[in-house]
């Protein structure tokens, strides 16, 4: 199966201090990609690189355009979604303008419509508190609204950034159980980073492992 991402050399650094030295990965269309490691290893990073938030030195590729010298709203704009760490939910806005956000790049009204259902669809809860501000949300339905944020994009390659992170494990299997039908019916690629190994490798196809910045495993999940 081809690349939809393909990463070759890949250095990241915060001023002077270098966290990823040369790593290469990728994520296969329509798959869905593991980087796995302890904290400090370079996961977070990693996606921020992937989308331009960081400075940066080797290749990376999205459907064999180079993107690594882009600005991140341009990536953006190619089809990457990315649900940081922390959710990034406005919490001042209702649950329905998030949504709206998430859209801002698109001029497709009808279908943008069409995809307020569709995220609704995969996640009820959404729609019932619709209009409830989004900062009242529990912190199950505020992970559930970063992930339809950044699916009202209608992405090619959703970058999830720790989604399992201080919820319940019930609400981190629906969730998990949800991206797996996200990438199987809407053919989204993912590039998962998570410390619940056990659970992302449930979910992957591919897995590499991170330590100090550096690929040390990597194969099948």
């Amino acid at each position: 199966m081809a690349s939809l991402l393909e990463v070759r050399g890949l250095q990241a650094q915060y001023g002077p201090s270098r966290v990823l030295h040369g790593i290469d990965f990728a994520v296969e269309e329509g798959g869905i990609t593991t980087i796995l490691g302890a904290n400090g290893a370079g996961k977070t990073t990693t996606l921020r690189a992937v989308c331009g938030m960081v400075r940066t030195q080797g290749e990376i590729a999205l459907a064999g355009e180079r993107i690594d010298a882009k600005a991140t709203e341009s990536i953006v704009r190619l089809g990457v979604a990315h649900v940081p760490d922390g959710r990034g939910t406005f919490v001042d806005l209702s649950v329905e303008e998030n949504l709206r956000l998430g859209a801002y790049t698109r001029r497709d009204k009808a279908e943008v419509a069409a995809d307020f259902e569709r995220v609704f669809g995969y996640f009820p809860r959404l729609k019932e508190r619709r209009r409830q501000q989004a900062g009242l949300l529990s912190g199950g339905e505020q992970q559930m609204l970063a992930v339809s944020r950044a699916l009202m994009l209608r992405p090619r390659l959703l970058l999830l950034d720790e989604p399992s992170f201080g919820l319940a494990p019930r609400i981190v299997q629906e969730l998990f159980e949800i991206l797996r039908a996200i990438n199987e019916q809407g053919r989204v690629s993912m590039l998962l980073v998570e410390q619940n190994a056990s659970l992302a490798l449930q979910l992957a196809d591919h897995a590499y492992l991170l330590e100090t910045g550096r690929v040390v495993v990597s194969g099948t999940a």
